[in-house]
């Protein structure tokens, strides 16, 4: 039987990525006392007020179908929200609702590129990211984020990549898996290059409100001159803990959300009001959650650094931002997949390889931050354990 090329190009590219997450949920049901480091869930649950407004408008009716791009109280309330945030208006019309921000960057992505054409993307990078622009058909071009710039991707770095046929400039910030936050000044730079190139500008700002003490936001769409060429993606899967209820967005110019449109409605045609009304409710308020989060997460990356950087070779990456931090495990002479499959069997601890994210994190390994203090400490012992028989056999 024949299959559609798509299938092909995403081969490899699912779930293959978090197939030692997998082993160890499996290790874990099976009743190992596993530390699991693996996935960026939030460490407390959905706020009460917000599943109670999702069941209120459940049975209240709000069951039917919706609309492609939205219903019209998340609309409004999102153009609301980034008008303030912005310094200048957004229109309703520049708002799209969707199922979460994989799906808005699946969609993105559909309508802005396609077979022949080249996306610009950070290495390293998120793990679904490789896919969502395979599916398209279009190509990958992967731009260094070197550590000694603290991650952040290097205008140079980009107009050294682009070709006639790159089309797409895609930022994270905060970043996925570096914790890195793009300064202004980044941002203009790498604004100049889009323009002087004729390229759009995706940016994936899901963890806008992880942001750790002392640093501060900045988006694309804070400068005017780049708004004709800036689409920005964000979801409540972070910022509000409720990741299962699936409801993202996407802010850009009128005339790509005229023209994403009749995609999100051959793909969807609507999203379920009841979780619109939620989202209405917890986007229209700051976050009771994302602070805290935020501090506790800054806290437990100390620990991290504390406990490991400089044992046993191994080297700590302090983020700025979001759920996660990096262990730089070269020194041990393995690769990151490699010490994460020996941590998981001999320590019971699992992280994600940092191959998993491209090859700038080859012999790296991302942990998340969302382990109790104690579960942290107890990790921290493990891993140094660990390092230090690593090398001892290496000698």
């Amino acid at each position: 039987m024949k299959y559609a090329s798509v299938t092909e190009r995403l081969a490899g590219l699912g779930g293959a990525k978090w197939a030692l997450h997998a082993r160890a949920r499996e290790m874990r049901t099976a009743g190992h006392d596993i530390i699991e480091f693996t996935i960026g869930e939030p460490d407390v649950p959905t706020p009460t007020e917000f599943t109670a407004e999702a069941v209120r408008s459940m049975t209240s009716g709000r069951t039917g179908y919706s609309n492609g791009r939205g219903e019209p109280g998340l609309v409004a309330a999102l153009a609301a929200r980034y008008s303030a945030r912005r310094g200048r208006e957004i229109g309703r019309d520049q708002v799209m609702c969707l199922p979460g921000t994989q799906t808005v960057l699946y969609a993105v992505l559909r309508a802005l590129v396609e077979s022949g054409d080249e996306v610009l993307i950070g290495d390293p990078l998120y793990a679904t990211y490789e896919g969502l622009i395979a599916q398209t058909g279009a190509t990958a071009v992967p731009v260094p984020l070197r550590p000694e710039k603290g991650f952040r991707m290097q205008a140079a770095d980009v107009v050294a990549r682009i070709t006639p046929r790159t089309r797409v400039l895609f930022l994270n910030t905060p970043h996925n898996p570096t914790g890195a936050v793009l300064r202004p000044e980044d941002i203009r730079a790498l604004g100049a290059v889009a323009k002087a190139h004729d390229l759009w500008i995706l940016s994936d700002e899901v963890y806008e409100e992880m942001i750790f003490p002392g640093v501060s936001f900045a988006s694309p769409l804070d400068f005017a001159d780049l708004a004709e060429r800036v689409v920005v993606a964000s979801s409540i899967s972070k910022s509000h803990a409720a990741p299962g209820f699936r409801s993202g967005w996407c802010v850009g110019p009128a005339e790509f959300c005229a023209r994403l449109l009749p995609l999100s409605e051959t793909m969807l045609f609507g999203s379920q009001p009841f979780i619109a009304d939620m989202t209405e409710l917890a986007i229209s308020q700051p976050s009771p959650v994302a602070a805290g989060m935020a501090q506790r997460f800054s806290n437990r990356a100390g620990i991290i650094a504390d406990a490991l950087d400089g044992v046993a070779g191994l080297r700590v990456h302090r983020p700025e931002a979001g759920m996660f931090t990096l262990i730089d495990v070269r020194a041990t002479g393995l690769s990151g997949v490699a010490f994460a499959e020996g941590l998981l069997m001999q320590h019971k601890v699992a992280v994600m390889p940092g191959e998993s994210f491209g090859a700038g994190l080859s012999g790296w390994l991302r942990l998340s931050l969302t382990q109790p203090d104690d579960r942290t400490i107890e990790a921290t012992n493990r891993i140094a354990a660990h390092a230090a028989a690593t090398l001892g056999n290496a000698a």
